[in-house]
């Protein structure tokens, strides 16, 4: 779907018939100079969306849905109390004007009839935080409002510290399950970015008992047979960046437009973040020989020999 269109749940009334609600693509509202436009997250649900369908007010076509919360993707170029980027609430009526309704991938909002969303207390526990991934996974989730609570060996305590863990926890310690649910007793989110045989069973078991979500690095969802039965199990993978179908073994993944999106916003926003230091780039370590060195590289990998770096041949 191109980006001058959205996916939507539209009120389609056949002649002689009664509504129906379907999903199909509609074109992306325009904004006004005082509006913004918002990627939709949630949407509640209201009586006057129910009454409206029931009672075909606003005849085929409508989009409904009024409350909704969102991240700001466009402004209008008089608005000034919100920013792109910023996750907001708001409300609009869906279905009195044609194609605009909450109960879809875009919507737009008044600036003044909406507000941003405090940033939340939501903790999440990052199995792994000296990978590669977990030093990058902390400073995103710091960044973006998260109390981070991660898992390493302890001479990395400092470092993931430093980087916005509010606590580390040494995964090798027999008692680590207890002692993360001691300290997180509500935690409903798990970042797994080892993927290995353990990795994610004893990630899951940190999870309360109400349930939450465990996203794993692993494709495919490997290694994750055995998580806890209140845990509800995702995976992440970098190429799904990309606008294209991708294939592993006997694994496949579609073109996922969402997962392009946000990683073209994301590298957009990276040189600054650098620039002001709010992501730091991880240590590396250089093996000399360039090529020749590769073997010895992904034999130290094998052998469980890197930790809190990232292994680089230089080629020049």
């Amino acid at each position: 779907m191109g980006q001058d269109k959205m996916n939507a749940l539209v009120v389609e009334v056949p002649e002689g018939g009664s509504p129906a609600l379907v999903q199909k693509a509609v074109p992306v509202p325009a904004l006004a100079s005082n509006q913004v436009l918002v990627k939709v997250s949630t949407v509640a649900q209201n009586p006057t969306d129910v009454q409206a369908f029931d009672n075909n007010a606003f005849g085929d076509g409508t989009v409904l849905g009024c409350d909704f919360t969102g991240s700001v993707v466009a402004v209008g170029s008089s608005v000034t109390r919100v920013s792109k980027g910023d996750t907001i609430a708001g409300v609009i009526w869906g279905g009195e004007v044609k194609g605009l309704g909450a109960y879809s991938d875009y919507t737009i909002a008044d600036e003044r009839i909406c507000f941003k969303v405090p940033r939340s207390d939501t903790t999440i526990l990052i199995w792994g935080g000296s990978s590669s991934v977990g030093l990058y996974a902390i400073q995103i989730a710091a960044l973006y409002g998260f109390k981070v609570f991660t898992t390493c060996s302890p001479r990395h305590f400092e470092l993931v510290r430093s980087l916005g863990a509010n606590n580390a926890f040494d995964y090798r310690d027999s008692n680590v399950i207890k002692l993360i649910k001691d300290a997180a007793p509500g935690l409903t989110y798990v970042f797994d970015t080892i993927g290995n045989e353990t990795s994610s069973v004893l990630g899951s078991q940190t999870i309360n008992e109400r349930g939450g979500t465990l996203c794993t690095v692993r494709p495919g969802k490997a290694h994750t047979e055995n998580v806890s039965k209140q845990t509800k199990v995702t995976d992440v993978l970098l190429w799904t960046g990309f606008l294209k179908e991708h294939s592993y073994r006997e694994f496949h993944w579609p073109v996922n437009e969402g997962d392009h999106a946000l990683a073209t916003e994301f590298c957009e926003r990276l040189p600054a973040l650098i620039e002001e230091g709010k992501i730091k780039p991880n240590a590396v370590k250089v093996l000399p020989g360039g090529l020749n060195a590769v073997a010895a590289g992904f034999q130290e990998y094998r052998d469980g020999k890197i930790s809190a770096t990232k292994i680089v041949y230089e080629l020049l």
